[in-house]
C-alpha cells in the first residue's frame, strides 16, 4: 500500500502502474475538505515513490465522486473573499499537482462524476467510462461556476462549443454522447472498466498514445480563430440569456469566463476562473439555489426515514379518472406501482386512459420511452366500473369531484370493499381531512394526498395529517408518493392546508390592486419578469380555472374570516359571475386560442377590461416596488403563521412546498430564504406601511421579536 487514509487508497498494481481508488466512508465519494486533502497527500506518496509509470483513478462505490460536499458551502461562501480565494487557489493546487504527474493517468469512471468528479477526471490524460457513467458540471444550477478547473479544462479537451453548452446547462451527460465529443476515450462494459483503464496506460507507456501532446494543450491558450471565438461566444450568450435571464448570472458568467481566458495559459486561466467564483459565492442567488439543494436533501432525508415505518404498497388505486385520475394513475403505473382506475362512467374511463396514453405517447416520440415500455405502463392500469378489483389495493387514493358531501360519500363506500389495514387518502385541494374523516370507520387510516396540477409535471404531493392518522398511515402515503418521484411534504390539516392556504392571501393582494384600478397584465408583467414568478396571478388563475379558484377562496374566507373574509364583489367574482372561467373555457382575464403547435396562445382581452373597469373604475397606474409589496407580503405573513401554527414543520419544507408547488421563484430560495436575505427588521418595516390595508398584511408578534434580535429563519 502506498498511501491510505479513510477516504482514499492507493497501491502498486502490475507493470508499476498506481491505483489511486476514492472509497469514503458512507454510501457515495464527495469531494470535502477532508478528501481534498487526502487527495493532496496520496499525489505527494505517489510522486515520492520513483517506480510508477503510470497511474489509474477508481472508485470503490457505485459512483465515482458525485460531486462537491455542498453542505459545506454556506459556510464557506460566508467567509471573507480572502479566505474564500485562498481555499479555492489550495485546492486548484492539488488538482494541477494531479495534472503533472510525470507520467500517464487515467480516471475508469462508473456511475456520477459531476461537479468537483468530473473536474477530476478532467485532470488525468484519458478517461474511461463504463455504460453506468454520467459526467457533467451543475454548477451554475448553484449559482456558481465549476471553481476546479473546470471552465478552463473542458473547453480545451471538447472545444468552447461543447464546454459552453455543458456548463451554462449543468446537465449531466450520457457516455456514448461524451465519447462523440471527445470528452471519454472509450465506454465499456462495467466488468472491463479497470482493464480497459489499465490497457491505454500501457499503450500510453509504450509510446502507442500521446499523452504529453493531450496535456500540453489543456495547459495552452483555446486554439480557436479570432473570428470564430467572436461568433462562438456571441452566440453563447445569446441563447443563455434567453434561457436563464437576468436573475440567473452564472450561466452568463460562465461563458464570460471562458471568453476571457481563451487566450490564456492554465494558470492565468485558473486566476480568471477563481476571480467570478467568489463573486458569485457571494451573490443571494447561490445562497438561494444551493439552500434549494440542501432543502431538497433534508426533505427526501425525512421521506426516507418515513420509509421504515411505512407499510409496503405494492398495488394502488384512484377513485374518480378524468384528467387528474388519469394523471395519478399515470404516474403510479410508470413508477412500477400497477393500479386500479375506478370511475362510475366509461366515457370518464376513458378520458384517464387517454390522459396517460397521451402522456406516454409523447415520451415516445421524444425519444424518452420505447413502445414496449409504454404497453408495460398502460399493462400497469386497470379500469374498472365496480369495487371488486379495488379490493386488493394497498393504498386507495380518493379523486372524484371537489365537494365534500361526494367525497365523504365515497370514501365511506370504498371503506366497505378494501381490506381491513389498506390506506385512504383523498386528493383534495381545500377541503378538511378532519371533516372527511367523520364519514370513516377508520379514520387512523385516512389522511390527504394532495396532487398538484399537471400531475406529471409536478413535483410536489402535500401529505395532510388529519387529527386521527396513524404515523404508519402519514409513513407509507410518503413512502407511496416518493415511489412516484414526487417530493412529499407532511402538513397538519387546515383550511387551504399549506399551499393554497399560502397562495390566496397573494390573490388577495392582486383583488386588492384591481380594486383600487391596476391592470392585471401589469401586475402580471411585474410578477414575471421583476420577482420572477412563471406566471403573474392573473395568468396563474386563468391556468388555475376561475371557478376553482372562486372555490376554493370562498372556503378560506371561511376558515380565516378575520383575514381573508370579504366583504362586496372582486376580480374573481367579476370574472367567475361572467362565465370567465379561464383556459377551460378560453375566457378569462386573458382571451386563449391554440398556436401551431398545439399550446394554448394568451392575449388581452378588451371584454375583461370593460368588465373590470364597470366593476372598479379607470385604470391606475401602480409602481412596480408597490405591485410586489402588495401581492407578496400577504403570502409571506401567512407562511410564517403556518411555520408559527404547526402546520408546516420547517422553513426548509415551507420552502420547497412553495418553490415545487407554486414555482416561487428559485432564485429566492422561498419565502424563509427570502425574508432572511431582505432581513426581517426590513420586511417588517415594509408591512407596517400596509398595515391600514388589513389583516393580512399585519405581521406577528414573534416576526416583530425576531426583528428586534436581528434573527434568523436559516443559520449560515
Amino acid at each position: 500500500m502506498i498511501y491510505q487514509s479513510p477516504t482514499i487508497q492507493v497501491e502498486l498494481l502490475e507493470d508499476n502502474i498506481a491505483k489511486l481508488c476514492f472509497n469514503a466512508p458512507g454510501s457515495v465519494n464527495k469531494f470535502d475538505k477532508e478528501t481534498l486533502d487526502s487527495l493532496d497527500a496520496a499525489l505527494d506518496s505517489i510522486k515520492q515513490h520513483k517506480d510508477i509509470r503510470a497511474l489509474v483513478l477508481t472508485s470503490a462505490k457505485d459512483a465515482f465522486i458525485v460531486g462537491a460536499d455542498i453542505t459545506e458551502f454556506l459556510g464557506l461562501f460566508a467567509q471573507d473573499d480572502a479566505v474564500l480565494l485562498s481555499w479555492i487557489e489550495q485546492a486548484n493546487v492539488v488538482f494541477n499537482k494531479l495534472e503533472d504527474l510525470p507520467f500517464p493517468t487515467i480516471s475508469a469512471i462508473k456511475g456520477f462524476a459531476l461537479g468537483g468528479g468530473c473536474e477530476t477526471v478532467l485532470a488525468t490524460d484519458f478517461r474511461v467510462a463504463d455504460t453506468t457513467a454520467r459526467i457533467g458540471l451543475p454548477e451554475t444550477k448553484l449559482g456558481i461556476i465549476p471553481g476546479f478547473g473546470g471552465t478552463v479544462r473542458l473547453p480545451r479537451i471538447i472545444g468552447a462549443d461543447n464546454a459552453l453548452e455543458w456548463i451554462t446547462t449543468g446537465k449531466d451527460q450520457r457516455p456514448e454522447d461524451a465519447l462523440k465529443i471527445g470528452a471519454l476515450d472509450a465506454v465499456v462494459a462495467p466488468e472491463n472498466l479497470e482493464a480497459a483503464a489499465v490497457q491505454m496506460l500501457q499503450d500510453a507507456v509504450a509510446g502507442k498514445l500521446d499523452w504529453q501532446a493531450r496535456r500540453n494543450r489543456k495547459l495552452s491558450p483555446l486554439t480557436l480563430p479570432k473570428l470564430e471565438a467572436l461568433m462562438s461566444f456571441t452566440t453563447a450568450k445569446g441563447m443563455v440569456f434567453a434561457v436563464a435571464g437576468k436573475h440567473y448570472p452564472a450561466p452568463m458568467a460562465a461563458v464570460n469566463v471562458v471568453e476571457q481566458a481563451a487566450k490564456c495559459g492554465r494558470s492565468e486561466a485558473l486566476a480568471i476562473e477563481h476571480q467570478a467564483f467568489i463573486k458569485l459565492a457571494k451573490t443571494d442567488v447561490a445562497k438561494a439555489l444551493i439552500g434549494i439543494f440542501l432543502n431538497d436533501q433534508f426533505v427526501k432525508g425525512k421521506a426516507k426515514k418515513a420509509g421504515k415505518l411505512a407499510k409496503q404498497v405494492n398495488s394502488a388505486a384512484v377513485l374518480g379518472a378524468g384528467i387528474m385520475g388519469g394523471g395519478i394513475a399515470y404516474q403510479s403505473a410508470s413508477k412500477g406501482t400497477p393500479i386500479v382506475m375506478k370511475d362510475i362512467a366509461q366515457p370518464a374511463l376513458d378520458l384517464g386512459l387517454n390522459e396517460a396514453a397521451k402522456l406516454l405517447t409523447a415520451q415516445v416520440q421524444r425519444g424518452r420511452s420505447t413502445p414496449e415500455k409504454m404497453a408495460k405502463v398502460l399493462n400497469n392500469i386497470t379500469p374498472a366500473l365496480d369495487y371488486a378489483p379495488v379490493s386488493h389495493a394497498d393504498v386507495v387514493v380518493e379523486a372524484v369531484v371537489e365537494h365534500p358531501k361526494i367525497k365523504a360519500q365515497v370514501l365511506a363506500e370504498v371503506e366497505q370493499y378494501v381490506g381491513a389495514d389498506a390506506i385512504i387518502a383523498s386528493n383534495t385541494s381545500t377541503i378538511s381531512i378532519n371533516l372527511l374523516a367523520k364519514s370513516m370507520q377508520k379514520p387512523e387510516r385516512f389522511c390527504g394526498m394532495h396532487f398538484f396540477n399537471p400531475v406529471h409535471k409536478m413535483p410536489l404531493v402535500e401529505v395532510i395529517r388529519g387529527e386521527h392518522s396513524s404515523e404508519e398511515t402519514i409513513a407509507s402515503v410518503v413512502a407511496y408518493a416518493s415511489k412516484m418521484g414526487k417530493t412529499p411534504i407532511v402538513v397538519n390539516d387546515c383550511p387551504g392546508f399549506f399551499v393554497n392556504r399560502v397562495l390566496f392571501p397573494y390573490f388577495a393582494g392582486f383583488n386588492g390592486l384591481l380594486a383600487e384600478g391596476a391592470d392585471f397584465a401589469a401586475i402580471d408583467k411585474v410578477m414575471e419578469k421583476q420577482f420572477g414568478w412563471p406566471m403573474g396571478p392573473a395568468y396563474l388563475l386563468d391556468v388555475v380555472g376561475l371557478d376553482t379558484g372562486h372555490h376554493a377562496q370562498a372556503v378560506m374566507a371561511e376558515g380565516f374570516p378575520d383575514r381573508m373574509g370579504k366583504s362586496g364583489v372582486d376580480a374573481i367574482d367579476v370574472m367567475f359571475d361572467n362565465k370567465r372561467l379561464g383556459q377551460k373555457n378560453a375566457k378569462g382575464f386573458y382571451q386563449y386560442s391554440v398556436d401551431r403547435r398545439g399550446k394554448p396562445k394568451k392575449d388581452l382581452d378588451p371584454v375583461s377590461y370593460e368588465l373590470l373597469k364597470n366593476a372598479f373604475g379607470e385604470l391606475k397606474h401602480f409602481e412596480a416596488d408597490d405591485i410586489i409589496a402588495r401581492t407578496m407580503i400577504p403570502m409571506i405573513i401567512e407562511t410564517v403563521r403556518c411555520l408559527e401554527e404547526g402546520i408546516i414543520a420547517s422553513p426548509a419544507e415551507a420552502d420547497m412546498g412553495l418553490v415545487y408547488g407554486l414555482g416561487f421563484p428559485p432564485f429566492r430560495g422561498g419565502v424563509f430564504r427570502y425574508l432572511d436575505t431582505l432581513g426581517i427588521a426590513n420586511f417588517v418595516a415594509l408591512a407596517d406601511k400596509y398595515a391600514h390595508l388589513g389583516g393580512l398584511y399585519r405581521v406577528t408578534d414573534t416576526m416583530r421579536d425576531m426583528a428586534a434580535t436581528n434573527a434568523s429563519y436559516y443559520q449560515a
